[in-house]
């Protein structure tokens, strides 16, 4: 980052306040681009704190003002940030919902936060809202942005909002009499084990974290990113909104969807997060099309990817010797740089893993190829600021170290302790929850189990909730032997089982894709997801997979059993949070019958 920016933002104690400051410095310079009909349209610095300004002129009239609470319900796009910081700038109260929440969750949010303004997406998006709307007393207005198909009078659209004229001054009117301490974003946990929380995050904590992770990451104005996680959720919105504002990079939004692979090539983003799954997917892909190579490529390919993984360790640690680079200079020029191209990553700078622990084996495949993933870890209720994995003092398994400015401890049950100015103001209307979270000393209490090195490394155990005891009094840590599972390109979803029980099984979902590829090589006919996970010789294929682990894994540790489920996992089935994660007491009513068979 240049050191103009590094000197502009000291006083600014809000992120729209940061926001104005960049159109006033740095107008025309780009700040979001968004591909829209395959074409790819730029905003400047000048035009988004217009819209921005423009937006709240349209909330204003609709009675938004401080405390108001305006649900932003969308995939992500322009509009999305436009709104946010709008609704920030106001001094009112954001609350993201999930584009994929069934209309029973919607409606849990909306009455649960007090919305009085929901902006959804779509007529998709809107049908969903309609039908319990009756249920919604406090919400006074709903705003389309693409008003395509929506036949409704009382329905407003994006574009009434921007219709307002000479609202730059009012706006920074506003922005300029925020009170830093008050609440600027309203964040619902994943609800793994019941109703979502909604974290209340002020504009002191947005701030704190842009402060805390644009120098850790050396983020600046020529930074590029591609938004395509979920917005509701911190890890993205630390991304697209609060390091891209802060820093003045430039937040780049794609189709999405199917069109992702192809949205990261015509990013090539210098900055990407990537949540496990991606990764994994990642890794799984480039499988897939090494296996349907030439021999050729395939032989040059494995020889490369041995030597990778075997300098990968010195990499990390920065001590690469001159006979490793001579080699991985001729790797890169046979395979890793265009390799690195297809896949989106030639100019990644920064590639970040968080959200949920990763396989080390994951991370060094990428290591091998040339993509130096950093993993973080941070929560809602810290709004994200914990520690991170620093170049050159990379140390698998763990997550790094405290980041500047945060303390870290380990109680004496295991559970890992965080302050920092990024610890929230607290739970939504649940004072109980929010006492047993952060005590009076301002602790965080993060429900995480883990160890902390004598020079201040961090491993993560597991969710101190989702522990196993077996029948034997082990403690077992699930997502350890799940993350060991889900390294193989033919598993998606691994889900252990065995609390208070003999022994260890697993529920396993398989990869579609991948698992699909290696069925048609060998003329293995089927018609649907459950048909290939029914087949004898993909439940061959997956034992293979099950006892190569094993043999990773204490005898306490090893999965004994395990069935292959006949659908992949879903959030509007309640079996996933809206975030990918595996509700497991959902899936164990649901597979109750497969799971109680394998210990019969």
């Amino acid at each position: 980052m240049s050191t103009t920016l590094q000197q502009s933002n000291v006083d600014i104690s809000t992120l729209p306040a940061r926001l104005l400051e960049l159109a006033s410095t740095h107008p025309k310079d780009v700040a979001l681009r968004h591909k829209h009909w395959g074409r790819w349209r730029e905003t400047t610095w000048a035009e988004y704190a217009d819209q921005v300004a423009r937006t709240a002129a349209g909330l204003r009239s609709l009675g938004v003002g401080p405390g108001s609470r305006v649900a932003i319900h969308s995939e992500n796009r322009p509009e999305w940030v436009i709104a946010d910081l709008a609704i920030q700038g106001l001094g009112a109260v954001t609350v993201g919902v999930y584009p994929t929440s069934p209309a029973s969750e919607i409606s849990y949010l909306l009455e649960h936060a007090s919305v009085s303004v929901l902006i959804t997406e779509d007529e998709e998006q809107l049908d969903k809202v309609l039908s319990v709307h009756a249920d919604l007393p406090a919400l006074q207005h709903i705003v389309v942005i693409d008003p395509r198909g929506v036949r409704h009078d009382k329905i407003l659209t994006f574009a009434d909002l921007l219709a307002a004229e000479d609202s730059s001054e009012a706006f920074a009117s506003s922005v300029a009499s925020l009170d830093p301490s008050s609440p600027a974003i309203l964040v619902y946990t994943s609800g793994t084990t019941g109703p979502p929380k909604g974290a209340l995050i002020s504009h002191a904590n947005l701030v704190a974290s842009a402060r805390t992770f644009v120098p850790a990451l050396g983020a600046g104005m020529r930074d590029e990113v591609l938004s395509y996680l979920p917005l509701c959720h911190v890890a993205e919105r630390l991304i697209s909104v609060i390091d891209a504002v802060w820093s003045g990079s430039t937040v780049n939004f794609g189709e999405g969807g199917d069109a992702f692979p192809q949205d990261l090539r015509d990013v090539q983003p210098t900055v990407f997060l990537g949540v496990p799954r991606v990764w994994e997917k990642l890794m799984a892909g480039v499988e897939i099309r090494m296996s349907d190579a030439s021999w050729l490529k395939r032989a040059i390919y494995r020889a490369c990817l041995k030597q990778g993984q075997r300098i990968a360790p010195r990499r990390m640690t920065g001590r690469t010797g001159l006979g490793d680079k001579l080699v991985l200079g001729l790797c890169e020029l046979l395979v890793f740089r265009a390799l690195r191209s297809k896949l989106g990553m030639s100019r990644v700078r920064v590639p970040l893993s968080g959200a949920a622990p990763i396989a080390p084996q994951v991370l060094e495949f990428l290591w091998a190829i040339g993509i130096p993933v950093l993993e973080g870890y941070g929560q809602t209720e810290n709004t994200a600021i914990c520690t991170l994995t620093m170049p050159g003092d990379v140390r698998l398994g763990t997550v790094g170290r405290a980041l500047p400015g945060v303390e870290l401890k380990i109680a004496s049950d295991g559970e890992i302790l965080t302050r920092s100015s990024g610890v929230f103001q607290g739970y939504l209307n649940d004072p109980a929850a929010t006492a047993a979270t952060v005590d009076t000393d301002g602790w965080l209490h993060t429900g995480d189990v883990g160890e902390l090195s004598d020079d201040g490394f961090l491993t993560i155990t597991d969710r101190k909730k989702d522990i196993i005891i077996t029948a034997g009094g082990k403690n077992v840590s699930p997502s350890e032997i799940e993350n060991l599972l889900k390294v193989s390109p033919f598993i998606r979803e691994a889900v252990v089982i065995g609390d208070r029980r003999k022994y260890l099984t697993a529920l396993i979902g398989i990869e579609l894709d991948t698992v699909g590829n290696w069925a048609t090589r060998r003329d293995l006919a089927y018609t649907t997801y459950a048909d290939l996970s029914d087949k004898p010789e993909v439940y061959a294929l997956i034992r293979n997979v099950v006892s190569a682990a094993n043999k990773e894994l204490s005898q306490v540790e090893q999965v004994k059993r395990f069935v292959l489920i006949g659908k992949e996992l879903d959030h509007e089935d309640g079996e996933l949070t809206a975030t990918q994660k595996v509700k497991r007491k959902a899936i164990e009513r649901r597979f109750q019958t497969e799971i109680e068979a394998m210990y019969q």
